[in-house]
């Protein structure tokens, strides 16, 4: 019987995109909570850089179809999915042809930031937890992982806390090395606002930094995880002088690295 229902919103998992401590700590955490007893749902974006062949990513049609409405335009919600055999998980795909076609993650050739990040998160969380209620299965773990899964927590406590799929959830929010350094479209608060979220911390994304948007988005955790051991000072301070219960960063080659997280869940619980 499983012990906890756990829903991953992942900005990258290995074999996907590249191997970095993110990507490989997502991959390796959601098969590790699996066999835990614990039921996993891991979700990431399709990037237009992942192969879709190669990785066997197939449309999961009864999922896919939904229109969202972003800064008043309609982007189609497509849903795939993929299997890691040796890790017996499978990987949900959030896609759309308008924000994640292009051959790259978050920034283009010359590694400037893509315009449209903000649009691209809000789609993003947006997708996952309408994604969620669609397969009418309720978590009561989210764990957020990367800035770019920095809008389903407020998601989940200002628009989605009245819908029984997520009453219960408690949200945990991971700290990484992944801190970009120009600001987002100033507009974000506004598209934030347009999506039914109201309150006065709004005004901590008037200019939304890299420091903002997570000093905002920990307000809505009920837990914090720092997942690196160089994940950005600023962050990690902000974190300590919260009050919100911490799990500080370990190796994962200790022995206790995955029953540490999973004792955590079961704290917040």
């Amino acid at each position: 019987m499983a012990n906890n229902r756990i829903l991953y919103v992942c900005q990258e998992i290995t074999p996907y995109l590249p191997e970095n401590e993110e990507s490989l700590l997502c991959r390796a955490l959601s098969q590790a909570m699996q066999e835990r007893g614990n039921e996993v749902r891991t979700f990431m974006p399709r990037y237009g850089c992942i192969n879709e062949r190669r990785n066997q990513l197939h449309e999961v049609i009864r999922l896919s179809g939904m229109n969202l409405i972003i800064d008043d335009n309609d982007h189609q919600l497509i849903i795939k999915v993929a299997s890691i055999p040796s890790a017996r998980i499978q990987i949900y795909f959030i896609d759309n042809d308008d924000y994640f076609a292009r051959k790259a993650v978050m920034t283009d050739e010359n590694g400037k930031a893509f315009a449209d990040n903000d649009e691209r998160m809000v789609f993003y969380a947006r997708g996952v937890l309408e994604t969620v209620k669609k397969l009418h299965w309720s978590p009561n773990i989210v764990h957020c992982h990367g800035w770019f899964s920095a809008i389903a927590p407020v998601y989940l406590k200002r628009v989605f806390d009245d819908d029984p799929v997520f009453r219960d959830v408690k949200i945990v929010v991971s700290l990484y090395n992944d801190r970009f350094d120009s600001p987002l479209d100033a507009k974000l608060r506004k598209t934030i606002e347009s999506e039914g979220v109201n309150d006065n911390s709004l005004e901590i994304i008037d200019n939304p930094t890299y420091e903002n948007l997570m000093r905002y988005v920990m307000d809505y955790a009920d837990g914090i995880v720092i997942g690196s051991a160089d994940a950005d000072a600023a962050a990690v301070e902000m974190a300590r002088q919260s009050g919100k219960p911490m799990l500080e960063y370990s190796s994962p080659d200790e022995d206790t690295f995955f029953d540490n997280y999973n004792s955590f869940y079961e704290k917040l619980r």
